[in-house]
């Protein structure tokens, strides 16, 4: 299987909101996405990109994606967050997802970074066991913690 991997276009995002709705499916959260394909265009591709997209390219069809962005941290400076990488189910275990994430890596290590993060649902075994072959530590004992938009709307009001 002869697949490419490159910098995401503008005119991916359809595809690439397709992928970010199998991961949510995946997930056991369908009804989680919000993002729409206006989003994805404008907040990747406007004059200060919020994130940076690699796909990987079968057939004129992109089969799997890794979405990233910069991030600071007090500890260690410059780092990355993988927010996700996905790969059509149909196409798992075809070395997508690998070079994928190879590709990810070799980015932040350019770039300087001290380290690269993402998040794994725990119950997400070969995610994990990638994650962990590919040498990753799995910190269990810190929880992700979020204010959602509602969150945040009840935060404002309440303090004001």
């Amino acid at each position: 299987m002869e697949f490419t991997i490159r910098q995401a276009e503008e005119k991916d995002m359809a595809q690439v909101l397709e992928l970010i709705q199998e991961l949510a499916d995946f997930e056991k959260e369908p009804d989680a996405v919000e993002v729409t394909i206006e989003d994805l265009k404008r907040d990747g591709f406007g004059a200060q990109p919020l994130f940076k997209c690699l796909v990987a390219e079968l057939n004129n069809k992109i089969e799997g994606m890794a979405l990233f962005y910069n991030r600071y941290s007090t500890w260690k400076g410059k780092t990355i967050h993988l927010e996700d990488l996905v790969v059509r189910q149909d196409k798992r275990g075809t070395g997508i997802g690998s070079a994928l994430f190879a590709e990810v890596i070799k980015y932040g290590h350019k770039l300087g970074v001290k380290r690269i993060e993402w998040v794994v649902l725990d119950w997400n075994t070969p995610a994990v066991k990638f994650y962990e072959k590919n040498g990753a530590l799995i910190l269990r004992d810190w929880d992700t913690v979020q204010l959602d938009e509602q969150g945040i709307k009840n935060f404002i009001a309440n303090t004001n």
